[in-house]
Formats: C-alpha cells, structure tokens, sequence
C-alpha cells in the first residue's frame, strides 16, 4: 500500500487545491479495486513489482493528473498549428532573406571568402531559426489558451485566403525532371501568357487581410533583426561602405544608425501593431489608408532628417532644382576626376525615396476621404 500512497500523493501534486481531495479519493477507489481484482486473480497478495506494474497501467502521475485538469493539453493544439506552421515558413523566410543579402553583401566587399561565407550563414540560419520557433511558439501558447479566438482564425473569408498561395508555385514536383520529360514545365507560363497583363496582376494580388498578416510577420523579423534579437551576424557600417572617394561613408554610417536606431524601432513596432489590428479588422479601408497616412508621414520625416540634419545631408543637399540636375549631369558624364559619384547616387535615392513617400501620403488620403 506504500507504493499505492507515493503514487497518489504524486497525483495530488500535479492538481489544483479545489478538487485535489475528491480527485485523489475516486483514484484511490479506482486503483484499489484493481488491486483486489488482480490478487483475486493471483490467489495471493501481490508483489511490489505487481503492484507497479499495475500503476504503470493506471498511467504517469503527470499524465493522470492532466486528465483532471482543465485547460488546453496541448503547447500548440490542432487547430493553431497549421497557422503556426504558415507562419514559420514566411517569418523563416524573411529572415533567410535578410541573412543571405547581409553575406552577400560582405562577400561583394571583400569582408569573407565564400567559404566563410558559407560557414557563417549556416550559423546565423540556424540561430535565427531557433529565435523565430521560440517567438512563434510563445504568441502560439498564449493564443492556445484564449477563450476566444482571434477574428482572422475564427472568423475568415475566402477572399482573405490570397497569402495562403504565397507558396504555391513551388512544388517540389515541378522542379523533378520526370515532369520535364512529360513537357509539363512550361505548362503553367503557357496558361499565364494566354491571360492579359491586368489578368494576371489581379489573379496575384492578394486581400487586405492576406497584405497585413504577411505585412506583420515581414516587419517582426526585421525588428527583430534591427535590435539583434535575431542572432544573425551583423554587416558594420565599417564592412559595408568603409570610405570611398575619400569619404568615410562607414562612419556615417555609423553615426545615422546611433541617431536613427530608437526610431527606427519604434517605426516597426508600431507597424506590427497596425497590421495586425488591420488584419483583426478584416482590412478596413479607411483604417488601412489612416495606417497609411501615418507611417508615410512618418516615413517622409526620416527622409527630410537625412536631407537636411543627419551626417550625410552635407555631401547630398543642393539648394535648388538646378543643382541637383547638374550634379545628376556631372555623374551622368564624368570624366575621371572626382566628382562624388556615390554622394550623387545616395542624393537621387534620399530624393526618390521621398518622392514616393508623398505620393503614398496623398493616395492614403484620398482613400481616407473616399473610403475606398
């Protein structure tokens, strides 16, 4: 009966207060009936080994007490996994993305051979990998033990299913080459070519909802990255640009990534935010172009920090339209002598960049007014 006792105050361990007594008295009844059914059986008391191996039969004291207790059973349960999963494979592909640019970068530059390359690239997938499991792991238990499910789970539409095709075109089959020798490899740029150019771009485009989840799960593995939280290994400014043209563009660089680097974060965790309060909203036109609006007001700002008052704005700024398309024209026509050919490059993209940040200010709020 020792072996019977340990056994139930194991249990007991295991359940909550309220209904511990009442749990462990009908286990006890149970298990107790067992033993007299087997030394009936037997003819004889049974041994300590019999005994035990009839409680291995009634269960682990964990798993019994877990029949009793209320609550998911599960880390991620059936229902979530498969939105676990599709969020694995998109937040693991960002962050592929972004590693394999960062080395290819510092390849280009002459920072590591290809080999190291290689080396350090599995090292960062594989410890960026674990980061993104562990953070989908953790909004997966939390959401698990909701009493309520998100809307974008529980309540979804076909229409919302566009994001869910993002993968659909690479299928293992179509790359073997038994179906190369079928001449099915073209079949599918066949039917594409025989669709108009809007055909198509409507066929691709996805929903609002499908926008703000992939929104969402791109912009967390780029804060992630931004903080290094995701252990990928980093390109210094020193590594990237180093000084060209007799500019230290690395300490620039440097400098900027000190002023911006609050910001910045903060700019990416407030779009996390918003898309997935869009997505929750089932893609609401007038908060996404309110979204809009906001973060490409937000966004023009940065850009007039970096024209006007970061490090870089005195090898880029021209005070006037004539300025700027000279110095477009000197690169345009250089003939050796140092004109700041990068400085004329970054000064076109700080202006681009702006250029379409206003035009995505004004068409957010048209649609605000309009509310399509």
């Amino acid at each position: 009966m020792d072996l019977v006792e340990r056994y139930l105050k194991a249990v007991a361990a295991q359940l909550p207060k309220d209904n511990r007594d009442d749990i462990v008295a009908e286990l006890r009844d149970e298990i107790m009936g067992r033993l007299e059914a087997l030394e009936a059986r037997l003819g004889r008391a049974p041994t300590d080994d019999e005994v035990e191996a009839l409680l291995r039969e009634v269960g682990h004291p964990l798993s019994v007490a877990a029949r009793y207790r209320p609550g998911p059973h599960a880390l991620i349960g059936p229902e979530l996994y498969p939105w676990w999963m599709f969020g694995l494979k998109v937040g693991l592909t960002v962050m592929a993305a972004v590693t394999l640019i960062g080395l290819a970068v510092r390849v280009l530059v002459g920072d590591v051979y290809v080999g190291q390359a290689i080396g350090q690239g599995i090292s960062s997938l594989i410890s960026g990998a674990i980061t993104v499991v562990g953070l989908l792991t953790a909004v997966g238990f939390v959401l698990e033990r909701q009493s309520c499910r998100p809307d974008f789970i529980a309540k979804w539409r076909v229409k919302d299913l566009g994001v869910f095709e993002l993968g659909g075109d690479f299928d293992a089959e179509r790359w073997t080459t038994q179906r190369i020798a079928k001449g099915e490899w073209f079949t599918r740029g066949a039917e594409g070519a025989s669709k108009s150019g809007q055909a198509v771009r409507k066929s691709a485009e996805m929903s609002p909802v499908a926008r703000a989840v992939a929104s969402a799960i791109g912009w967390t593995v780029v804060l992630l990255w931004w903080t290094g939280l995701l252990q990928t290994r980093p390109v210094s400014p020193d590594e990237l640009f180093g000084v060209i043209d007799g500019v230290n563009y690395g300490r620039i660089l440097t400098d900027m990534i000190s002023v911006a680097y609050w910001p910045v974060a903060l700019f990416a965790a407030c779009r996390i935010g918003f898309d997935l309060m869009r997505a929750a909203s089932g893609g609401n036109v007038r908060l996404t172009a309110l979204g809009d609006l906001a973060f490409g007001i937000a966004a023009a700002w940065g850009l007039l920090w970096v024209w006007f008052w970061s490090a870089l704005s005195p090898l880029i700024w021209v005070g006037s339209v004539t300025d700027f398309v000279d110095r477009i024209r000197v690169l345009i026509g250089r003939s050796g002598e140092d004109v700041g050919g990068v400085a004329t490059i970054l000064m076109v993209v700080v202006v681009w960049a702006f250029a379409a940040e206003v035009v995505r200010v004004i068409r957010a709020a048209a649609r605000l007014v309009v509310g399509r």
